[in-house]
C-alpha cells in the first residue's frame, strides 16, 4: 500500500507542472525582451557558419536518424566502443635518444598507454634499439610523429620487432605520414602526385604485410585548427584529406577494408567546450558515410580512428598556468566526445621545452579524467542532450556541405595548390583575431585580467616558427604578447617602465568601475598602473598626476561629471606637462570634440579595439622617448 501511495503522490506532484508548449516559451521570452530583437539578443552566430538557438526541446530531436543507434554501431556518432576508454598518449621530442627513452619509460610506468616520438634523429638500427629499449612493444602503442624518412623509420621499426621476435599482430601505433599536410604547409608535394601516392601505396602495403595493426597514414586536421580555421573548416578539410587518401590507395589496388583501419585522424580539441563534444561526434558520423561509399565488407572498417590533441592556438606565454585549466576542460570535452586516444600538450609548450613537471601534469590531466571522474566508464555520456545533439547535427550539416564543395571544385589537393584553402582559413583567422583584439573573445591573462607585474622575456627558450608558404600555424594571443614583450625590452633598455596614472573623481561606483576597466585595458600592454582612492578637487588631482610622472593619465568619473572636470583637468595637466597623454575612460559622444580641444588624446571604452589602441599608444611613447 505504501508504494502505491508514494506513486500517487508523485503523480499528483507532476500534475502541478503542466507541459509548456514552445509557443508559450517564445511568448514569455519576447515579453522579457521588452521589444529587443530576439535574433540579435539570443541567437548565437559562431564562426562555424550556423546559428545556435538559446534553447532546444525534445521536438528538435525528431529528425536525427542516429539517436536510437547504440555506441559501437554504424554511423558511430555515439562512439566506436561500448565503453568510453581511451588511450593516454605522451608525445616526446628527441634531443637525446637515451633521454627520450628514459622519459618514455617513466611515463609508461605512471599511466600512459602510448608514446609519440618526434624521431628525426632516429636514423639507424642502433638508434631505434636504444630508443625502444625496455618498452613492451606488444602492450604500448608507438607513434612516430616526425622522421627523416618515414619509409626508413618503418623499416627500422619492423627490423627491431623481428630482432625482438615479437608477434607482429600485437604491434600497434602509427606513423605521421601525411603528404597532404606537407602540401598544406609548403604549398607543394615532395614529388609529383603520381609518385607521391605510389609511395603511399608502397608504404601501406608494407605495413599491411609486416605490422598489420599499425596505422600507415595520418590526417592532421589539427594543422587547420592551429592556423585559425573554424571547426567546420577543420572537419571538412580533414575529411577531404582522408577521402583523397582512400580514393588514391584503393585506385592503387588496395582494398577499402585494408586502407580504412590504417588511417589515423588527428584533430585539435579547442576551448569551445560543448562545440568540441559535438565536433567529435559529428566527424565520426560523416566519416562513416564517406567510408560506406567504398563498400567495405567489414562494417567496423567504417569506424574513424580518432586521435585528439589539445589546441596550440589558444595557449599563452603570459600567465601560463592558465594553460593547465585550458588543457583540463579540453581533455574533458574530448573524452566526453568519445575519442580513441588523446595527447594533452604540456602547459609550457608555448615558450620552452617541456620538463618533468609539465609532462607529468599533462599526463595526469588525463588520468584524473579517468580515475577520479570516471569519464572512461560510460559511452556517449552526452547522448540525448537536446543542445549537444543539435550542435552535432549542425556541425555535421555545415561540415558536410563544405566537404561536398571541396569535392565538386576539384578536391583538397587542387584547392591547396591553388591557395584557395589558405585564403579561406586566413579570412576566418582574421575574424577570430579581431574578436580577440576587441575582447569579444577573452584570453585570460593576456587580453583580459593580465598580471601587470609578470615578466616572461627571460623565460622564453623556444618559439614556434611558422613562416611557411602555405598554412601558418599561430596562436591567438601572439599579437598581445608581442606588445608586452616589447614593453619588457624597452623597460630593460631605458630602465623605466611606461606608467598609467588613474585619476579618479566623483561618483564612487562609476569611477571605481572605470578605473578597474582602465587598469585591465592598459595592463594588457604591460604598463605599470598607479591607482588611487580618488580626489576631492581638480587642483589636488592635477598636482598628483604631475607628481606621479606617469606618461599616461586616465580620467575616471561619470559622464555627467565629465563636462565639468575633464576640460579643467586636461588643460591643467597639459599646461604643466604637455607631453602627457590624457585619456578619458568612457565615450561621452556629445563632448568628444570639446574634450579633444581641451587636450584629451583618446577615449577608451568597451567597443574600442584594445590591441590597435595599445599599439598606437606604444608608438607614441616610443616616439616621445626618442625626441
Amino acid at each position: 500500500m505504501k508504494e502505491n501511495d508514494d506513486l500517487g503522490k508523485e503523480e499528483r506532484l507532476f500534475s502541478e507542472f503542466p507541459p509548456i508548449s514552445t509557443k508559450e516559451w517564445e511568448e514569455k521570452i519576447n515579453i522579457d525582451l521588452k521589444g529587443a530583437d530576439y535574433k540579435k539578443k539570443l541567437i548565437w552566430k559562431p564562426t562555424e557558419g550556423f546559428n545556435v538557438r538559446p534553447y532546444y526541446r525534445a521536438e528538435d530531436l525528431k529528425n536525427l536518424e542516429y539517436l536510437n543507434t547504440p555506441p559501437s554501431e554504424f554511423p558511430f556518432t555515439r562512439g566506436n566502443k561500448k565503453d568510453n576508454n581511451w588511450i593516454v598518449r605522451v608525445d616526446i621530442e628527441i634531443n637525446n635518444i637515451e633521454e627520450a627513452n628514459s622519459i618514455a619509460i617513466e611515463n609508461l610506468k605512471n599511466g600512459a598507454n602510448a608514446i609519440g616520438f618526434y624521431a628525426d634523429k632516429v636514423t639507424s638500427a642502433e638508434n631505434i634499439k636504444v630508443l625502444l629499449n625496455g618498452i613492451d612493444l606488444e602492450k604500448t602503442e608507438i607513434n612516430f610523429l616526425s622522421s627523416y624518412s618515414f619509409s626508413q623509420t618503418v623499416d627500422l621499426f619492423i627490423n627491431e620487432i623481428k630482432r625482438q621476435n615479437l608477434n607482429k599482430d600485437n604491434i600497434r601505433g602509427s606513423i605521421n605520414y601525411d603528404p597532404i599536410n606537407q602540401l598544406a604547409i609548403s604549398s607543394k608535394l615532395c614529388k609529383n602526385e603520381k609518385e607521391t601516392f605510389e609511395d603511399s601505396a608502397k608504404l601501406m602495403k608494407k605495413v599491411i604485410a609486416e605490422i598489420p595493426n599499425f596505422k600507415a597514414i595520418s590526417i592532421n586536421g589539427s594543422l587547420f585548427h592551429n592556423s585559425g580555421a573554424s571547426i567546420t573548416q577543420e572537419l571538412a578539410f580533414g575529411l577531404a584529406s582522408g577521402n583523397e587518401y582512400l580514393y588514391r590507395l584503393t585506385s592503387n589496388g588496395i582494398s577499402a577494408d585494408q586502407v580504412l583501419p590504417r588511417l589515423l585522424f588527428s584533430f585539435a580539441i579547442g576551448s569551445n567546450y560543448f562545440m568540441v563534444i559535438a565536433k567529435f561526434r559529428a566527424v565520426r558520423l560523416l566519416w562513416s558515410k564517406i567510408a560506406e561509399q567504398y563498400k567495405p565488407n567489414n562494417p567496423n572498417s567504417q569506424k574513424m580512428n580518432l586521435h585528439a590533441v589539445t589546441s596550440i592556438w589558444n595557449k599563452t606565454i603570459y600567465d601560463p598556468y592558465v594553460n593547465i585549466l585550458r588543457n583540463t576542460t579540453e581533455g574533458m570535452s574530448a573524452a566526453i566526445g568519445g575519442i580513441d586516444s588523446m595527447t594533452v600538450n604540456p602547459f609550457d609548450i608555448t615558450f620552452k621545452e617541456s620538463d618533468e613537471f609539465s609532462r607529468r601534469n599533462a599526463k595526469n590531466t588525463q588520468l584524473i579524467l579517468k580515475e577520479e571522474s570516471y569519464l572512461d566508464k560510460i559511452a556517449d555520456p552526452a547522448g540525448g542532450s537536446y543542445y549537444i545533439e543539435n550542435l552535432t547535427d549542425s556541425i555535421a550539416s555545415a561540415s558536410w556541405q563544405k566537404f561536398k564543395n571541396i569535392e565538386e571544385n576539384g578536391g583538397i589537393i587542387h584547392l591547396l595548390q591553388k591557395g584557395i584553402i589558405k585564403e579561406e582559413i586566413e579570412a576566418t583567422a582574421q575574424k577570430r583575431d579581431m574578436d580577440i583584439a576587441q575582447r569579444k573573445v577573452s584570453i585570460l591573462g593576456t587580453n583580459q585580467y593580465p598580471n601587470v607585474n609578470e615578466t616572461m622575456s627571460d623565460k622564453i627558450k623556444t618559439t614556434i616558427d611558422s613562416e611557411n608558404k602555405g598554412l601558418n600555424p599561430y596562436r591567438g594571443a601572439e599579437a598581445f604578447e608581442a606588445l608586452r614583450l616589447s614593453t619588457e625590452r624597452n623597460t630593460k633598455e631605458s630602465g623605466k617602465r611606461p606608467g598609467v596614472f588613474l585619476l579618479s573623481m566623483g561618483n564612487l561606483a562609476i569611477r571605481k568601475a572605470r578605473a578597474t576597466f582602465s587598469e585591465n585595458f592598459f595592463g594588457c600592454a604591460g604598463y605599470e598602473i598607479f591607482d588611487n582612492p580618488g580626489f576631492k578637487n581638480t587642483d589636488e588631482a592635477i598636482d598628483a598626476a604631475i607628481d606621479s610622472e606617469k606618461e599616461i593619465v586616465v580620467i575616471c568619473s561619470s559622464d555627467e561629471e565629465y563636462s565639468e572636470i575633464v576640460p579643467v583637468l586636461a588643460k591643467g595637466i597639459k599646461s604643466k606637462k604637455p607631453q602627457t597623454l590624457i585619456v578619458v575612460a568612457g565615450y561621452p559622444k556629445e563632448k568628444i570634440e570639446d574634450f579633444k580641444k581641451a587636450g584629451v588624446d583618446d577615449f577608451i571604452h568597451v567597443r574600442k579595439n584594445v590591441l590597435e589602441t595599445l599599439i598606437e599608444f606604444h608608438k607614441k611613447l616610443e616616439k616621445r622617448a626618442n625626441l
